[in-house]
């Protein structure tokens, strides 16, 4: 492939991204694969900075700011990281991307979904993703994952974290080509199975 792919990863905390991520990196880079990987909030760089401002500020924090930061981490994140390297053929593998937002902020936070299905558009320039995975988790099971220890996302509440998963599926029902819901629920084996199985689709269809 001459252009390089740009694969997100979605999902609630705890339900198993980080492990999944390093398990598809390490796939592809024994198919010889050159991979980067970023993360929104918090891509490298500046990145860094707003994301500890999301996740540590113990102050109150609108949630049109919230947004607005997130919207300015990934215009970063696509400007200095993800474009430049997809253009040089590589697989950019993002930890969160506008999926995000419009399940934690659309959805969980209650604002207006078109709008920031709008400014997504104007933060990545209209780029989206060649392949997501949704990890679709039950908020019982994902607060256990997380533990004790929450950072000030983390800690929204049960209702918050159902209108967030709730999101994510109706995101994926709209766009069913780029978005795959996984249970996060299954052992780690299948899950990477069925990462590595979407993937080689994605690829078998480029390659035609």
């Amino acid at each position: 492939m001459k252009r390089g792919l740009f694969i997100t990863f979605e999902g609630a905390d705890g339900c198993g991204k980080t492990t999944q991520i390093k398990l598809l990196q390490e796939y592809l880079q024994y198919r010889g694969y050159e991979v980067v990987l970023t993360r929104e909030p918090g891509c490298a760089g500046l990145g860094q900075k707003i994301r500890d401002l999301l996740l540590n500020y113990d102050g109150e924090v609108s949630p049109v700011c919230e947004s607005f930061l997130f919207l300015a981490d990934r215009a970063q994140n696509v400007d200095v990281i993800v474009k430049r390297n997809v253009d040089l053929g590589r697989i950019v593998i993002s930890d969160r991307h506008t999926d995000s937002s419009l399940a934690y902020q659309g959805y969980g936070r209650e604002l207006d979904v078109e709008k920031i299905d709008m400014l997504n558009n104007i933060a990545t320039s209209g780029l989206k993703p060649d392949l997501t995975f949704v990890f679709d988790i039950d908020v019982e099971t994902s607060m256990e994952r997380i533990g004790k220890e929450k950072d000030r996302m983390e800690s929204s509440g049960k209702e918050f974290f159902e209108r967030v998963r709730q999101g994510y599926l109706k995101i994926a029902q709209k766009e069913p080509n780029r978005i795959k819901v996984i249970n996060a629920v299954d052992s780690v084996e299948n899950i990477h199975s069925k990462v590595v199985n979407l993937f080689v689709e994605l690829e078998e269809k480029l390659l035609k």
